[in-house]
């Protein structure tokens, strides 16, 4: 059980870091152009 000490670790760490780096290069346009939306308000009838 010796493979599970360092590598299953080291794997989650890298599949931890490459996630986050995929969703902060589908999110991160959406932050440079706009961080926060513009507000609308609706009439009440």
């Amino acid at each position: 059980m010796n493979f599970l000490k360092s590598d299953l670790t080291r794997n989650f760490a890298i599949g931890f870091l490459a996630g986050a780096l995929i969703m902060l290069a589908q999110i991160g346009p959406d932050l440079i152009g706009s961080p926060i939306p513009a507000a609308a308000a609706e009439t009440v009838q």
